[in-house]
């Protein structure tokens, strides 16, 4: 059983390895560096030259302490577009690419069906969330050890547990593509592309009568910011994109059923 799902996340354990270590040594950079820089650098003043609509929306206001610094620095931005971005990338061209390589043929000539074949890929993408995820954990929170400074570690805990609904989400959009698109680069693109447009989308929105349409874009519930600098944690937000990821997922088996892979 899940033979699938094993070869593709034995096939995805470098590259998850890879951006695990990068994103831990730099998360660990910017945790050592951030004291120094938080006191030889007068936040406040540097933050009155930009636009307050531009502080308030990007959550700069939260830069002067070292919980908001790490959390603008590295998961606001790097983590939120970046590792979902790559999560989508990676879950789009997943059926698009053996499509198009003619592999599919191969797979569907197995007595597997349709949507398991889907779902043991989809599977597949827990290997480079978990890897990641655990990696810049044990980064971040080391390198919190060897400054004065302290971030508690349950709210780093949350960062990242936090994180695995929102990145199964992107994960479960990107396999949604990968069954709609003609080609892989196609997919890929749109699903990468998505991701970022609905960040933007979203902070463009917010705080205007047409906030609400920012429902859509899936990092409106999770807010590593909150979290690192309030301890605020949003559960709902998490259930809202399990199930959002569940709906996605149904839909990429059932177009996968009706469509002609050959």
């Amino acid at each position: 059983m899940f033979e699938t799902a094993r070869f593709e996340s034995e096939r995805l354990v470098p590259a998850s390895a890879v951006i695990g270590l990068g994103l831990a040594a730099f998360g660990g950079m910017m945790t050592l560096i951030a004291p120094g820089i938080l006191g030889d650098v007068d936040i406040a003043a540097l933050l009155e030259q930009y636009p307050s609509v531009m502080v308030e929306e990007m959550g700069l206001g939260h830069m002067g302490t070292i919980e908001g610094f790490i959390a603008l620095e590295l998961y606001e931005y790097v983590w939120l577009l970046g590792l979902g971005a790559y999560v989508a990338y990676t879950a789009a061209g997943s059926i698009a690419g053996d499509v198009e390589t003619g592999r599919m043929d191969t797979l569907l000539a197995a007595p597997i069906a349709r949507w398991r074949l889907l779902v043991e890929k989809y599977l597949a993408l827990l290997t480079p969330i978990v890897v990641v995820n655990v990696v810049v954990f044990v980064g971040v929170t080391g390198a919190v050890q060897v400054i004065e400074e302290t971030i508690p570690v349950a709210d780093l805990v949350a960062v990242h547990v936090l994180s695995i609904p929102y990145l199964l989400a992107c994960g479960a959009f990107g396999m949604l593509v990968s069954v709609a698109a003609p080609r892989r680069i196609l997919a890929e693109g749109v699903a990468a592309g998505t991701i970022i447009g609905t960040f933007l989308f979203e902070m463009l929105l917010s705080n205007t009568d047409l906030a609400w349409l920012g429902g859509i874009a899936p990092m409106r519930y999770y807010d590593p910011l909150a979290i690192l600098t309030e301890s605020t944690y949003d559960p709902a937000g998490g259930a809202i994109l399990v199930s959002a990821a569940v709906v996605l997922l149904a839909g990429s088996a059932w177009l996968f059923g009706e469509v002609d892979v050959q």
